[in-house]
């Protein structure tokens, strides 16, 4: 894509994921019915870094159409929900009222939103496949600090940067493991919903862990981090279950990480 700016790459990834909602609404993915029926969205792995959440407030960032925004609110915490995509946030309001949960929904990109939110919270959150559509993760961190009270909390789950060097396939390396830039690919279906016939233009930008470490780091001190060979969700190609809400690449096994998790404390 020649010139690539902020603008374009946002209406890019936000058009993309307006495109992908219906599909994911109807997917076994997301399993909406389970869901409206009282299941969390949560996993394990987050669960545990965020701990007994009762009466806290909490900032999500980059909510998708809200269901980890409205499981969080379950659990008795105060909730706003952040995300690019106007339709997923149109869905995410529409979900809290069907299920009755106190959680505000606000639909900016993460670096405008200053512009439209001023509060701090006590624990910002985000996980699984968000900072990969985010270019600047100096200004990222810039953020998190922006809106965690003094002694408050990060907590973040996501995919392992090892991950994002392979193809699809899992079969080559392709990619750097370091921000060299944008990369911009054409997308074909959904991780939720691998038949969807849609197929569109995205872009993104891998970051390693000394990038993101040494961000967040600036402002908040590291109370655990994590790394694990398995990855939560069925979300790639040639997955197999190696037990309920665990999978890995078929033929990689347990030899690679897929997922890395955190929680920091603000100074």
């Amino acid at each position: 894509m020649k010139d690539l700016t902020p603008e374009n790459y946002l209406d890019l990834n936000r058009r993309a994921w307006n495109n992908k909602l219906q599909f994911h609404l109807s997917s076994e993915f997301y399993d909406l019915q389970s869901f409206l029926n009282g299941k969390s969205s949560l996993n394990y792995i987050e669960l545990e870094l965020l701990g007994d959440i009762k009466g806290k407030s909490i900032l999500h960032l980059q909510c998708h159409f809200g269901q980890d925004s409205i499981s969080l609110a379950r659990m008795g915490a105060k909730v706003t929900g952040v995300d690019l995509s106007d339709k997923a946030i149109d869905k995410a309001r529409e979900l809290a009222k069907l299920s009755q949960v106190d959680a505000e929904f606000i639909c900016s990109d993460i670096y405008s939103l200053p512009e439209v939110l001023n509060k701090k919270f006590d624990i910002v959150f985000t996980s699984y496949g968000t900072i990969g559509w985010l270019p600047d993760i100096a200004k990222w961190a810039e953020i998190l600090s922006l809106y965690t009270k003094a002694n408050g909390h990060f907590v973040f789950a996501e995919f392992h940067p090892f991950v994002w060097m392979y193809n699809g396939d899992f079969t080559s390396i392709d990619y750097n493991y370091f921000n060299k830039g944008p990369i911009v690919e054409v997308e074909e279906a959904t991780y939720a919903d691998k038949k969807a016939p849609i197929k569109q233009e995205v872009v993104g930008w891998n970051h390693s862990i000394a990038e993101v470490l040494q961000n967040i780091l600036k402002d908040f001190h590291l109370l655990s981090f994590n790394e694990f060979d398995y990855s939560p969700y069925n979300c790639f190609k040639n997955m197999e279950e190696l037990e309920q809400g665990k999978y890995r690449i078929a033929h990689l096994g347990d030899k690679i990480p897929m997922v890395y998790a955190l929680k920091a404390i603000r100074k």
